[in-house]
């Protein structure tokens, strides 16, 4: 029953919520480290939350799960706007290319021919661990926002709704981490913002490789419990794409019962994430001779 109502998800959305409001409110009782530590935790969890609604979980109304989803802890994505792009991502037969992955993090070697040397270094940057973790976030949403000033100011069909409804979102999530918890707007954007969308980072570092074969453009990293948990499960990503209506706390036992096959078949990683960090803290996890 508790499986079937989707109790596990349910109980992460209440700590989710639950551990932001405590942290933003005790904010001032806390060393800054512990904070960003906290702060960058809950807010990458977060994310895998929104990731599982994206899928439909948890079960029942729709709206629900997307009410779930929508408030914006990290402020720089709206939810609609990650919700169609992942489902491109999923739908896509042309998997990790950069021209028709909308999350693809690769490029085509016409792109790379192109590109100047400072624009493959910091490419470079992000195909390391440390780079991705330090940069990554700095990379990825001043991207991320350029883009999408282009297509508002462009006029793109719904992008300036889409803005409107999430300025509102930030406007509430801001109201009470700095107007009710009295937090600094620099200290929740260091504390919460950044490390959250640095975890969330390191996890795609390897949950795609480019590869001529479809099947093995997705990878497995077997991690401990800390960073299953933190990810929902989105480690096990061979299993996530092949069956992505598979709610996050089935598929351990999915693993499980695959993992002899998967292990034949698949790049698995099986170390975990702290080894992948040691391992490409700054060597290219990339062979850029598959560009």
């Amino acid at each position: 029953m508790w499986a079937r109502l989707h109790g596990p998800t349910w109980l992460v959305a209440l700590l989710t919520y639950g551990g932001w409001l405590a942290l933003t409110y005790a904010h001032r009782t806390l060393p800054l480290p512990a904070l960003v530590l906290l702060g960058g935790f809950v807010v990458a969890w977060h994310g895998s939350l929104q990731h599982e609604t994206i899928h439909g979980h948890p079960a029942g109304a729709k709206w629900l799960g997307r009410a779930l989803g929508t408030p914006p802890l990290a402020l720089w994505l709206p939810y609609e706007i990650y919700r169609d792009s992942h489902r491109r991502h999923h739908a896509t037969a042309h998997l990790t290319h950069p021209e028709h992955d909308p999350e693809s993090l690769f490029c085509t070697r016409d792109a790379w021919r192109r590109m100047a040397r400072w624009q493959r270094a910091l490419f470079l940057t992000q195909t390391t661990a440390l780079g991705r973790l330090a940069l990554g976030p700095f990379v990825t949403i001043g991207r991320f926002l350029a883009e999408e000033a282009v297509l508002v100011v462009r006029g793109a069909p719904g992008r300036r709704a889409i803005w409107a409804l999430h300025a509102v979102a930030v406007a509430l999530v801001l109201g009470w981490a700095v107007g009710v918890a009295g937090m600094p707007l620099w200290k929740y954007l260091l504390a919460f913002v950044y490390p959250g969308t640095s975890l969330t980072l390191l996890r795609s570092l390897a949950e795609h490789r480019a590869d001529t074969v479809r099947e093995r453009r997705t990878t497995v990293v077997e991690a401990g419990w800390v960073f299953r948990l933190l990810y929902l499960n989105n480690n096990f990503h061979v299993l996530h794409h092949r069956a992505p209506h598979v709610p996050w706390f089935e598929l351990p036992a999915m693993w499980r019962r695959e993992r002899a096959r998967i292990r034949g078949s698949h790049v698995v990683h099986s170390a975990g994430y702290l080894s992948l960090v040691r391992a490409h803290a700054v060597k290219p996890i990339i062979d850029l001779e598959r560009l």
